[in-house]
């Protein structure tokens, strides 16, 4: 026992989406499977209790904002088969379970595409107040043509142009949530009738590439002021964007190997940015396949099989990387396929297959086992803890079905994971980054957001 507490615990998220087939295509048809009620909220607020009696971290909710590229020349072959299709929004979703739950995070993915900064930024505020600091926002750029032109672009922007309209963008939103309003400036004093400081509340007169932002951010400080910042970006580009505003970094990894790689690379452009590498948290999207024998485990594995739809998986990764793989025979190769898609999930994919020229097989194999641990609770908190070795600090648990594969997550594995000293039985007190972090409920001061602290008054706030 006196091995186990040397390690740090792993902190543990589920991974789910407001829609019937996530990441795990055709896992929807499975009997036990519920996921194809994911317009009731009761689904939601069973899962959310069910995790926060475990203890979860957090929730996190993906999203898309458009369908995935055409598979085999058709886009309605992701209707047909409900390929995150239909998906309703998560930041709804998510304010309706901050009611039900007390101290489980509550993250989710939004789109620089999606909603102007100005509106986010209330949103998110909204959303922490409400839950009294536990929002966390995953930002993406987007990867799919069908986001853009649903929001009046033309098509997909190139690659690193995304993210020089996310760099903006999150400046935006650092601005309003550190900027706008010094501490103290809410009074709501009853005797005086003085309800905020006006001097202490400042318009942030923002006029960049893509937008004008006058300010001031309609909402007071939350808990938190800056949400909880997830991101996962895996590309060189993705990594930087990381390393200097993200709090939380979500991996599609496939191996240690990979995992490795990534986190000390991230790190250490952190370091250079002046920030610490336990500022970042590394989340490896995980799923699992759970028995008390190893009879066990392979008969579970055979049954989920049995529905997995290797061509859905094939055309959300073909989708998501900007090119119709549908028709192609499984065995051709990649080569030297790049794209202004999801590069990191390319570089993972090519990671992932020894010579690094992966098939389309291989786009399948990876995303449906790669990442999938299967066996006994000791077996697989045993490659848990490689993981960790690697540079991992949680898990992004990945579903086949729901609730089941956070249940046998819960019932299986929590318990080794507890004997082991690696999950928590207790929460923390306080926001979401207390919990994660054990400092104070906002953003450190080596952080870039810290910058727009008293930025906009006459007096800079110490």
């Amino acid at each position: 026992m006196s091995v186990f507490s040397e390690r740090p615990r792993l902190l543990l998220s589920a991974f789910a989406m407001n829609t019937t087939s996530h990441i795990l295509g055709g896992q929807w048809r499975h009997p036990e499977a519920q996921q194809h009620r994911s317009n009731e909220l009761g689904l939601w607020t069973d899962l959310a209790r069910r995790l926060e009696d475990a203890k979860f971290d957090a929730l996190f909710l993906a999203d898309v904002v458009g369908l995935y590229g055409n598979h085999g020349g058709r886009w309605d072959s992701h209707v047909e088969r409900g390929m995150q299709f239909p998906a309703a929004d998560p930041l709804i979703l998510q304010s309706a379970l901050a009611a039900t739950t007390e101290h489980l995070g509550l993250a989710l993915t939004s789109s620089v595409v999606q909603s102007h900064p100005f509106q986010f930024a209330r949103q998110l505020s909204t959303l922490d107040h409400l839950s009294n600091g536990r929002a966390a926002w995953n930002i993406v750029t987007s990867v799919l043509e069908n986001s853009f032109r649903n929001f009046g672009n033309d098509g997909l922007l190139e690659h690193d142009s995304r993210y020089d309209w996310a760099d903006e963008y999150l400046e935006i939103c650092y601005k309003l949530w550190e900027g706008s309003w010094d501490e103290g400036a809410l009074l709501q004093d009853k005797r005086t009738g003085r309800h905020a400081d006006p001097t202490k509340v400042h318009k942030i007169n923002h006029s960049g590439a893509r937008y004008a932002v006058e300010g001031p951010h309609l909402v007071a400080p939350s808990p938190q002021r800056t949400p909880l910042l997830f991101q996962a970006g895996s590309s060189g580009r993705g990594q930087h964007f990381a390393a200097a505003n993200a709090e939380a970094a979500f991996l599609f990894a496939p191996n240690v190997g990979y995992v490795e790689k990534v986190t000390s690379a991230v790190r250490a452009t952190a370091r250079q940015l002046g920030r610490r590498d336990q500022d970042i948290k590394f989340f490896a999207g995980l799923s699992f396949v759970v028995g008390s024998t190893e009879a066990e485990v392979k008969a579970k594995q055979a049954d989920f099989d049995e529905y997995l739809d290797l061509d859905m998986i094939v055309a959300h990764i073909g989708g998501g990387i900007g090119v119709d793989l549908g028709g192609l025979p499984l065995d051709t190769t990649l080569g030297d396929l790049r794209t202004d898609g999801a590069r990191g999930v390319l570089e993972s994919v090519f990671a992932s297959v020894p010579g690094g020229n992966p098939t389309i097989a291989d786009l399948a194999r990876y995303r449906a086992y790669n990442q999938q641990i299967a066996g006994t609770p000791e077996q697989i908190v045993d490659q848990l803890e490689t993981w960790q070795d690697a540079g991992i600090d949680g898990i992004n648990i990945i579903n086949q079905i729901l609730p089941g594969s956070y249940v046998d997550f819960i019932d299986g594995v929590l318990p080794e994971l507890r004997r082991r000293g690696l999950a928590q039985t207790e929460y923390r007190p306080g926001t979401l980054r207390e919990k994660l972090f054990g400092e104070g409920p906002q953003l450190p001061d080596r952080h870039p957001a810290a910058g727009y602290r008293g930025a906009f008054s006459e007096v800079p706030v110490p």
